[in-house]
């Protein structure tokens, strides 16, 4: 069933730049899902976007941006400066708490591959405040000493085939504290280009945000 979605491209100042960004809103969201993309990549990222509809679809909110600006971007040492990128995450996480995005929304975060550590990272910085992470094809080993601190729910899909990503991801999964579940997409290689495998992706996140985000906010419902 298609949900009916509000889409909205901004343009957002932090840290004294403008970074674009496209926030997708459907009626009664259930929880917003910010996205953080790999390096050399962009808010344009089809593999995201193909997740962020399906997340849509269940009834989420996403805000997909560049991290970076054109300018930015075209320093190449910039696009691997996870200082930078957490920075800038945070940033705009901070905008989408003060501005409040249709009430209050609780918050999640998506990352890909380099973006995952960025996402980790900034999950420490902000506690309680980020409810879900979830890493797709992610460097979890680029936050090794953030981990411990994250106390979201994470979850880290990795492709079969993507045997060096799996190992990486096998070292950071015991330094979570928090509840986790490390999820192998069978016959997918890193970037999940195979036949139905992106969807099975977006499938497991979806499962994810559903019972770390959405059910834990039912349950403050509860107990107001």
């Amino acid at each position: 069933m298609t949900t009916l979605v509000e889409k909205e491209t901004l343009k957002i100042h932090i840290d004294g730049v403008d970074v674009m960004a496209d926030l997708c809103l459907p009626k009664n969201a259930q929880g917003i899902i910010i996205f953080s993309h790999g390096s050399g990549s962009s808010r344009l990222s089809p593999r995201n976007q193909f997740v962020a509809e399906m997340l849509n679809d269940a009834g989420f909110a996403t805000l997909l941006f560049d991290l970076l600006t054109d300018k930015e971007a075209s320093v190449f040492e910039n696009r691997f400066n996870i200082d930078l990128l957490t920075k800038r995450l945070i940033s705009v996480t901070d905008w989408v708490i003060r501005d409040q995005i249709n009430d209050d929304l609780p918050i999640g975060y998506f990352g890909a591959s380099t973006g995952a550590a960025s996402a980790l990272r900034a999950a420490a910085v902000f506690c309680n405040k980020i409810k879900v992470v979830v890493s797709r094809g992610g460097r979890p080993d680029l936050a090794m000493s953030e981990l411990s601190l994250v106390t979201a729910p994470i979850q880290l899909i990795v492709g079969s085939e993507d045997h060096q990503v799996i190992e990486l991801n096998k070292r950071a999964f015991g330094k979570i504290h928090s509840p986790k579940e490390f999820v192998i997409i069978k016959g997918a290689t890193h970037l999940f280009e195979e036949l139905g495998k992106l969807e099975e992706v977006a499938e497991n996140a979806t499962r994810w945000f559903d019972k770390h985000l959405v059910a834990t906010e039912n349950m403050k419902d509860v107990q107001r």
